[in-house]
């Protein structure tokens, strides 16, 4: 056995155990660090794939905004914890909860080994043709051009997200400031990292981006850097908020979606079809995309988590 082989064995049966404790822990705040340190290991099973662009997305997403959130979500649940703690689930369900566990893994690894060999697969028209837009990073080929209104959507639907969330805020507050204002300790560590690590974390997201076009990176893995910077800054108490009803913000939030509709009507009006872009201005086009969308992602991402108003825009 190889080194090699031996190291992604051992992740694999990390990652295993890892996912079983974070699923049978009885504390929220327990099961939350689990879920983080899986994020992040996956993070390491895509890079053994040769997935980079995956595993800095899982890194960001699974292993970092995701983490924060589901704190926060158990910071609320503590005064209940011991609650739920004390209830106890009858062996019946118990039974069903592991027999459908079972039934549903079975089902997927089916579903796996009876795929057709080879599977079918758009991969060499996409290969064949990606050397009209002139970008070097495969990824971000595919879901800016073949994949372009997909990648359109979800942004939208991001907003369309937010918007779910600023709805569960109370009336009263509706144009209000988002989420609790942090108060912490002002010689506290987190202070600390807060001043410490956003002038190099800004500096590391406009990177990530910029290298998208050629390189594992691109618009969501640098914007996702950047909220987990701001959010860094709100939770030590640097910064607040902006409301909810800020223009500014707002005019932010549609910035990415609307660059995307522009070009992609630019495309219908050229005569070629939504989303086409011209071969000249391809490259061009699709950076100007990418580089509305940092600040929209960003700035989502940051209010998603950041939660539905809860103060007026003085407080």
């Amino acid at each position: 056995m190889t080194t090699a082989t031996a190291f992604n064995l051992g992740l694999a049966v990390l990652v295993m155990v890892l996912a079983c404790w974070t699923v049978l822990a009885r504390g929220a705040f327990a099961a939350t660090v689990g879920f983080v340190a899986y994020g992040l290991l996956l993070a390491f099973i895509w890079i053994r794939l040769g997935a980079v662009d995956v595993a800095l997305t899982e890194a960001a997403i699974g292993g970092g905004l995701s983490g924060v959130l589901m704190l926060g979500a158990a910071a609320r649940l503590r005064a209940s914890e011991a609650l739920i703690a004390a209830e106890t689930i009858a062996a019946g369900r118990r039974l069903w909860a592991a027999a459908l566990s079972a039934v549903t893994a079975l089902a997927l690894v089916t579903s796996v080994l009876l795929l057709p060999d080879p599977a079918p697969t758009l991969a060499p028209a996409a290969a064949e043709n990606a050397a009209a837009t002139t970008l070097g990073n495969p990824v971000t080929n595919v879901l800016m051009a073949f994949r372009a209104l997909d990648t359109m959507l979800e942004k939208v639907v991001l907003l369309l997200a937010l918007v779910g969330v600023w709805s569960l805020g109370p009336d009263r507050f509706w144009g209000g400031r988002l989420g609790p204002r942090h108060r912490v300790d002002p010689e506290g560590m987190l202070v600390f990292l807060a001043q410490l690590l956003p002038p190099a974390g800004v500096v590391v997201g406009i990177y990530v981006f910029w290298v998208g076009a050629n390189a594992p990176g691109g618009a969501f893995q640098g914007g996702t850097i950047l909220a987990a910077m701001w959010l860094l800054a709100m939770m030590a108490g640097l910064t607040d908020t902006p409301p909810s009803g800020s223009r500014r913000a707002r005019l932010v939030l549609v910035a990415g979606p609307s660059a995307f509709l522009i070009v992609g009507l630019g495309g219908l009006w050229l005569g070629e079809a939504f989303l086409a872009y011209p071969l000249a201005y391809a490259k061009a086009l699709i950076l100007g995309i990418e580089f509305a969308m940092v600040p929209t992602i960003a700035v989502t991402l940051g209010l998603l988590l950041a939660g539905p108003p809860d103060r007026s825009a003085q407080s």
